[in-house]
């Protein structure tokens, strides 16, 4: 793998993961568009290490005062990790009892991009969600906490976007959008982690095969993509504050319906 690739793919990675456009979409897009493949999982973890090191970099407050509270037995901090355990709990049980049919669907290009199209419309929706912000709350209740779970679980599946999925369910279910944004950023932490920790083995593995040559583009994809992913959640940040998690889904559908029509046209990719 040359820098640029690694580069790139880390950029791809960085920016799709915490914008509402889907990660998994764009890097299956974007790897059978132009031909790249990663080598092995080695990759794949630095470049999910790096967004989580995103968002440690971008909710170290929030994060600090959740193990504070966590050991002082805050009622508002325990509620709060509370909600984000149950959150987790719907996607890591989905994994679980349907890892491998969602892991080859990784491998359809034409799924990534018709998905693309569907994170679009909720996108969209979520214009008539925003009269209910200012009333919003700050720490999700458990029936909006597995709500939002239940979300974040449809995310599996490549182009259905994460943040999307789970940040449009909090402002429907009431929070305000910095408070939907913030909480669906914790709650990929144990995502992030949980991935990278159950690819460890296979990466040490694959990390001794490739000796010293993957060390400078998993140094380059690495640094990209830690940078971006702190740019993308300012960027989101900044969006829901003008009530704009709808100017995203054009983007959806544009990309969604030129891989589309690249497929039908036979364009090489899948």
């Amino acid at each position: 793998m040359s820098l640029w690739e690694a580069a790139l793919l880390g950029l791809v990675q960085g920016a799709t993961e915490f914008l509402p456009v889907s990660s998994s979409g764009h890097l299956v897009l974007t790897q059978s568009a132009l031909g790249l493949a990663l080598p092995g999982v080695v990759f794949e973890v630095a470049l999910h290490v790096a967004t989580l090191i995103s968002v440690v970099w971008a909710y170290n407050r929030r994060i600090a005062w959740l193990i504070r509270g966590m050991f002082a037995l805050d009622g508002a901090a325990v509620r709060y990790l509370g909600a984000l355990v149950l959150a987790t709990l719907p996607a890591a049980l989905l994994g679980l009892l349907a890892g491998d049919r969602l892991a080859a669907l990784f491998e359809d290009a034409q799924v990534a991009a018709g998905s693309l199209l569907v994170t679009g419309l909720v996108l969209w929706s979520t214009r008539r969600a925003r009269r209910g912000e200012a009333d919003g709350a700050d720490v999700p209740g458990w029936r909006q906490a597995l709500l939002i779970g239940l979300a974040q679980a449809l995310a599996l599946v490549p182009g259905i976007s994460r943040a999307g999925m789970t940040v449009a369910a909090g402002l429907f279910l009431g929070l305000r959008g910095r408070d939907s944004a913030r909480f669906s950023f914790l709650m990929a932490i144990p995502a992030i982690a949980g991935a990278a920790v159950l690819s460890l083995p296979e990466a040490i593995r694959g990390t001794r095969a490739a000796g010293g040559d993957m060390a400078l583009p998993l140094a380059v994809g690495f640094l990209v993509a830690a940078v971006t992913g702190v740019v993308a959640i300012r960027a989101l940040v900044g969006a829901l504050t003008c009530g704009g998690l709808h100017w995203f889904a054009p983007y959806c559908w544009l990309v969604g319906g030129i891989g589309l029509l690249w497929l039908v046209a036979g364009g090489g990719w899948g």
